[in-house]
């Protein structure tokens, strides 16, 4: 439009493109009042992935111990590695013992033949080696691991070993980078001139503003490969970038890892979780129904969505043995499966065989019930993980009683994935410290501008001419990461007082909302928008406008009918609310992004519509001096 606005008079081209509808300098807020977007902060979970899995076993020989020098692990008593050469030494040593084992069966070498195989397939999957897909812990135990009483072990119980742990699988789905990608492109609708109503093209604001430097934008990503190649899809639709993502990736997405900002090491739980994990098991290894007493103890913040599971599982420990018996049913059915020559080439999703299918499986029924016939509850988000992506990904092999087993673990997810991150208010504030106080000082830095160490590229004043408000710089700040940090943000906001239910109606609504959030889904989004009036003073209270909006991500297997479907992004501002356009509106993430949209993006139908009131909240100006602008401290 710059162009041809330039050229038009000049050949006498009709361009009757009104000039207002290029640039549109302030846009309206929740609450309706005019005002200049100057800052977004997006916290984003990553995107469908395959599920997780981990070995541990215990290592003892030489080799191990020459590599672990070698990487300097002694310095920490840790050891992570993620790179092709260190990846490669390991799989080197795995090979070498393997054929030792072989050819000698009197050979001193104490490592678990079937684990040092699995060790080896694992890291020879793929045909190349990157940290993206697997990485490999080392620990050094300077006793070695506990075990069982005998007196051969006792005598060996001092000699120091190293644990070892291998995780793969978590990788990003072709279905999660659609959704980070559509995401991206319904992302852009938030910025001003992004209503579509340019030449049909929604989001044309925001490239606008990036292809004239007026955007400063940074988007960072944890250490982990599915979080970084959901950054990368993202960047791709945000911006209408071509070409593949791992180009995108290097050049758009930081790492957020040089500070801890996005690191989310589990291995070194606080003393505060490790009580509310100790709690939360007791309370669902009683093999009795829920008591008021229970209720009082797992849902003291009255949580509708955990009520509601409780009264789905009842009695934990018979749920428990249901989910047991099914899975065993599960592996029962695979395992005939593979027996059956009509199936014994067939590809489930994301290329995963029947055997990988089996192990994973395999695994969960044997870890999950303990020898001592006690349930292991830190193995339900495995158990949801896996049943959730068999029933969204390889539900053609039409196996029995699966919505049934995704019910029941889903119902016992909805509890302890949520309740491990503290049952309590104080628990749920102290846990979130440790994860998020880095990130929550981070945003409040880009809240106030004051600590503006990142170059940016603004638009020089010689190519300024052409457009309209060369003075508008918007800041974006995209944080990817793990579903740890996203409940540890979220907690942080819902409990930190930033507001008094009491005294807030809109406040309470939107506690109420995220009372029903039974999940917080791939791709759940915290979203913090600054506004600025540039008519008031300074010190004016009213010269800022701080906006939270949320949404928790995509929807899961079963629609949940009682979900409650708010009115979307910019409820209170719709100029054309009685229209047409909008009388035809879904309840889509993809509509609630934007009042219109083109046939295009109709396939982004798989996100839970933001929260219907986004919190407003108006401070004094954090940009003349350093202020709390809206802060979640």
């Amino acid at each position: 439009n710059i162009i041809m606005r330039e050229l038009a008079p000049q050949f006498q081209i009709p361009w009757s493109i009104p000039l207002e509808a290029e640039d549109i300098p302030i846009v309206p807020t929740t609450s309706g009042t005019m005002m200049e977007l100057r800052c977004v902060i997006a916290v984003i979970r990553h995107g469908d992935r395959t599920p997780k899995q981990k070995m541990k076993m215990e290592v003892k020989h030489q080799r191990f111990f020459d590599l672990f020098e070698k990487c300097d692990g002694y310095k920490s008593g840790k050891l992570k590695l993620k790179k092709p050469k260190q990846l490669q030494a390991i799989l080197d040593i795995a090979r070498q013992l393997l054929v030792e084992l072989g050819q000698n069966n009197d050979s001193e070498i104490e490592e678990s033949k079937a684990k040092l195989e699995q060790l080896k397939t694992v890291l020879e999957m793929y045909g190349h080696f990157s940290g993206i897909n697997r990485k490999v812990q080392l620990t050094y135990l300077p006793h070695g691991c506990p075990k069982t009483s005998s007196e051969e072990e006792d005598n060996r119980r001092n000699e120091p070993s190293l644990l070892l742990v291998l995780k793969w699988g978590g990788e990003l789905t072709p279905a999660g980078r659609v959704q980070a990608e559509e995401l991206g492109r319904a992302f852009r609708c938030m910025y001003p001139g992004g209503q579509g109503d340019y030449a049909g093209f929604p989001g044309c604001g925001l490239l606008r503003l990036h292809s004239t430097y007026r955007h400063d934008l940074k988007i960072y990503a944890s250490d982990e490969g599915r979080v970084q190649m959901t950054a990368a899809a993202f960047a791709k639709g945000l911006l209408a970038l071509e070409g593949e993502l791992t180009p995108i990736l290097v050049q758009m997405v930081k790492s957020a890892n040089m500070n801890g900002l996005l690191d989310s090491d589990s291995d070194s739980l606080s003393s505060c979780q490790h009580r509310v994990k100790a709690r939360l098991h007791e309370i669902l290894q009683r093999d009795r129904e829920f008591t008021t007493d229970d209720y009082d103890k797992l849902t003291p913040s009255g949580s509708i969505s955990l009520i509601k599971s409780m009264q789905v599982i009842k009695n934990p420990v018979k749920t428990c043995d249901k989910v047991y018996y099914l899975i065993q049913s599960l592996t029962s059915q695979i395992r005939q499966r593979m027996e059956d020559p009509k199936s014994a080439d067939i590809q489930l999703y994301h290329s995963e065989t029947l055997e990988l299918m089996l192990r994973r499986w395999a695994k969960l029924e044997k870890d999950f019930k303990t020898k001592n016939g006690r349930y292991d509850i830190s193995k339900i988000p495995d158990i949801y993980d896996c049943i959730k992506y068999d029933v969204q990904h390889n539900g053609s092999l039409k196996l029995e009683n699966t919505m049934e087993l995704y019910r029941l673990s889903k119902a016992l997810a909805d509890i302890v994935i949520p309740q491990e991150y503290g049952i309590s208010k104080a628990e749920k504030l102290e846990i979130a410290k440790g994860y998020c106080t880095p990130l929550v000082r981070k945003i409040r830095s880009d809240l106030q501008r004051t600590q503006d160490d990142d170059t940016v590229n603004k638009l020089h004043p010689l190519y300024s001419r052409g457009v309209m408000s060369p003075e508008r710089h918007v800041r974006t700040r995209l944080y990817f990461t793990s579903e740890s940090h996203v409940h540890s943000l979220l907690s942080t906001l819902r409990y930190g007082a930033l507001c008094d239910e009491s005294k807030d109606e809109q406040w309470k609504r939107a506690m109420d909302y995220l009372n029903v959030v039974n999940e917080l889904n791939y791709m759940t989004q915290i979203v913090i928008m600054l506004y600025e009036d540039p008519n008031k003073e300074l010190s004016s209270e009213e010269r800022f406008h701080v906006e939270l909006h949320f949404s928790p991500g995509a929807k899961g297997c079963e629609e949940d009918k009682n979900l409650p479907s708010g009115y979307g992004y910019r409820p209170a501002s719709r100029e054309n609310e009685g229209s047409k356009k909008t009388s035809h509106r879904n309840d889509s993430d993809e509509e609630a992004h934007a009042p219109k949209r083109d046939e295009t993006d109709r396939s982004v139908v798989m996100f839970k519509p933001m929260v219907s009131d986004p919190i407003h909240i108006h401070r004094k100006s954090p940009l003349p001096r350093s202020r709390k602008i809206g802060s979640v401290e």
